[in-house]
C-alpha cells in the first residue's frame, strides 16, 4: 500500500501482510478489541444535559474509533468486542460495515444492553462523559477461550486498551491475546483510563504494567501516564515505559502537543491550533494515524506530526467515529498550516 508522508510527498509501497483467515477473507492489517458503544451527543454546543433537546447518534468506543480511524486511511480494520442483543447492537453491525470495519469479531450478549455514552460540549476544553454501562457492558464479557489466535498472531498491528482490564473476563482475554502476540511490533496498548471503571489508580496501575510487559507501543495523554508509571512528567514519563519494556513511548500533551520516544529517538512536536468542537474523539483519530503511518514504517517525527494532525481534525468536530479523517485531509491540514 503506497503512503503520503506529511510534507506530501510520496513515500514508498508498503507491502502488508495480506494473509488468509481459514474461511478465506483477508486477515486484518489492523484488530482492536475492547469498548464499543453508541455515542448520544449534543447537536447543540454550550448546553447542558438538562438543556439539550436534540441529539446525533454515532458508533463509539475507544478501540473501535481507532478501527474506524484506521479504516479512512485505507487499512483493512477489525475490532474484537462484544454488543447486546438489541436494537444499539444491530446499529452497531451497520455503521461498522458502513465505515469498512470488519465485523466478524464482534459478538452479542443476550442478558446485556448495548452501552451508551452521553456527552457535554463546552469548548474549548470541557467535555464531560457519562458512561451507561449498567449493571456491565458486553464488550467486558469478551472470553479469552474465544479469540481467533490466527487473527491475533498475523493481523500487522494490535491494539487494546486498559479498560479492557477493568473486569474479568475481559481481562483475561486481553492479557492473553498480548500473549499471543509475543510481543511482536507494533504490539499498542493504549492507556485509556477512565477512572469510574476501576476501584482505584493503583489497581489499574497494576494491571496496566502487565499488559504493558507484553506491548512494543504504549499511547497515553498525561493522566494515563500517570495512571501507569506515577509521574505527569512527560520525559520521566517516556523513560518509565520504555523501561517497561516498550520500544515506543507516545504521550499526548494537550495544547503543548506531542514527546515521543524510541531506543534511538525522541521528538517533541507543537499541538495544531483548530477550533475546538468536541476533543472526546481527538484520542482516537490521533490512534488511527498512528496505526496507519507505524505500517507504512514513516520516521517517527512524521508519525507523531501525522497523528497530530488527525487528532486536531477530530476534535473540530461534534462526532467520533464520524469525524474521522481520510489520510488527504491530514495531509491537507498540514501542508495548510505549514504554508501559514
Amino acid at each position: 500500500m503506497a503512503g503520503t508522508a506529511p510534507d506530501g510527498t510520496a513515500v514508498p509501497e508498503v507491502h502488508t501482510t495480506a494473509s488468509a483467515a481459514p474461511d478465506g477473507t483477508a486477515v486484518p492489517e489492523v484488530l482492536t478489541m475492547g469498548r464499543v458503544g453508541v455515542d448520544l451527543y449534543p447537536l447543540q454546543v454550550g448546553r447542558s444535559l438538562a438543556e439539550v433537546d436534540c441529539f446525533g447518534k454515532y458508533l463509539g468506543g475507544s478501540p473501535t474509533n481507532v478501527a474506524v480511524a484506521a479504516a479512512r486511511h485505507g487499512r483493512r480494520s477489525a475490532v474484537i468486542t462484544r454488543t447486546g442483543a438489541d436494537p444499539f447492537g444491530t446499529f452497531i453491525h451497520q455503521a461498522l460495515r458502513g465505515y469498512g470495519v470488519d465485523d466478524r469479531y464482534v459478538t452479542a450478549v443476550p442478558e446485556l444492553p448495548t452501552p451508551v455514552t452521553f456527552c457535554e460540549m463546552f469548548p474549548p476544553d470541557d467535555f464531560p462523559l457519562y458512561f451507561y454501562r449498567y449493571p456491565k457492558a458486553p464488550d467486558l464479557e469478551i472470553r479469552a477461550e474465544e479469540l481467533d489466535h490466527d487473527a491475533i498472531n498475523r493481523t500487522d498491528l494490535f491494539w487494546v486498551t486498559v479498560t479492557g482490564l477493568c473486569q474479568e473476563p475481559s481481562r483475561a482475554a486481553t492479557l492473553a491475546a498480548l500473549r499471543i502476540r509475543e510481543r511482536r511490533h507494533p504490539t499498542v496498548v493504549d492507556l485509556d483510563f477512565r477512572p469510574m471503571f476501576w476501584p482505584s489508580v493503583l489497581e489499574a496501575r497494576r494491571w496496566a504494567n502487565e499488559a504493558l510487559a507484553l506491548a512494543s507501543v504504549a499511547v497515553g495523554n498525561l493522566d494515563e501516564c500517570e495512571m501507569a508509571v506515577g509521574t505527569r512528567d512527560p520525559e520521566r514519563a517516556a523513560d518509565a515505559l520504555l523501561a517497561l519494556g516498550v520500544e515506543l513511548a507516545v504521550i499526548k500533551l494537550g495544547p503543548a502537543g506531542v514527546l515521543a520516544r524510541d531506543r534511538q529517538t525522541q521528538v517533541r512536536v507543537p499541538s495544531v491550533e483548530v477550533p475546538a468542537v468536541n476533543g472526546l474523539g481527538a484520542g482516537d483519530g490521533f490512534g488511527g494515524a498512528l496505526c496507519h503511518a507505524l505500517l507504512a514504517s514513516w520516521d517517527l517525527d512524521a508519525t507523531i506530526r501525522f497523528a497530530n494532525a488527525a487528532g486536531a481534525i477530530v476534535a473540530s468536530r461534534i462526532a467520533c467515529s464520524d469525524a474521522m479523517p481520510t489520510t488527504e485531509e491530514v495531509v491537507a491540514l498540514l501542508e495548510d498550516r505549514a504554508r501559514a
